[in-house]
């Protein structure tokens, strides 16, 4: 069964064929497929934090059936995404900014090991994905087109992660990844200028294309360090 939800987060139809998984891959289970689909609704906030779902009204939303909604919701919990309720169903959790520093504290260490093992590992055809990609998130940012920007950035964090052979640290980012999403997604309007963070996410791809491992590690802690400073900035706002 396919999901009913237009995942709003997901990247233009060019960029997810350049970003796809690798042909050979097992195709995704139903309870891959409403998790990937619940995720969307969260980290877009389709889902409001501080809300509160049952079983049954997210089957009807996503299409799919109780067991795989089930085995999602379990998967969310431990993303620290929702918080069962008894008897209640399940409650959205809210977006903090001192929960998404700690997010940015542990994405800092993990996110680097990604970007050299990516620089060190990726395929010719990976590296020039993520050329192709950079080019993309500098037209996003000179367009100031805030959403194609936050699709092509989270798009590129999985592929990156594929990129460095390493599905334990990969396993460890995804979810880190979906709260850091959805922050920025709900604090998009505050980004300002967004050329510059634009840039910085395509000095690091373009890093991992030219297979510099320390360009990549130093890229990425700049990465690192702007997200650090525009969450800081929230709070004295």
């Amino acid at each position: 069964m396919r999901s009913k939800v237009n995942t709003l987060g997901s990247p233009t139809k060019d960029i997810e064929s350049l970003l796809a998984p690798q042909p050979g891959n097992a195709p995704p289970s139903l309870s891959d497929q409403a998790y990937k689909a619940i995720e969307e609704l969260l980290v877009t906030a389709e889902l409001a934090p501080g809300s509160i779902w049952s079983e049954p009204a997210l089957s009807k939303l996503t299409g799919f059936g109780r067991t795989p909604i089930r085995e999602a919701l379990q998967r969310l919990t431990s993303d620290h995404l929702v918080v069962p309720l008894r008897r209640h169903g399940f409650r959205i959790t809210e977006v903090q900014v001192e929960e998404q520093l700690l997010v940015l504290e542990a994405r800092r260490e993990l996110e680097r090991l990604v970007s050299v093992f990516a620089a060190k590992r990726a395929s010719a055809s990976e590296r020039e994905t993520h050329f192709q990609v950079a080019q993309q998130l500098r037209k996003a940012g000179h367009n100031h087109d805030t959403l194609l920007y936050l699709r092509l950035h989270f798009a590129l964090k999985r592929f990156t992660a594929s990129s460095a052979r390493n599905p334990f640290i990969a396993s460890a980012l995804s979810p880190l990844h979906a709260l850091s999403r959805r922050f920025f997604y709900v604090h998009r309007d505050r980004f300002g200028d967004l050329t510059e963070v634009a840039g910085v996410h395509a000095n690091l791809s373009e890093a991992i294309g030219r297979g510099d491992e320390q360009s990549a590690a130093t890229s990425c802690d700049a990465m690192t360090t702007y997200a650090i400073e525009f969450t800081r900035r929230i709070v004295l706002e």
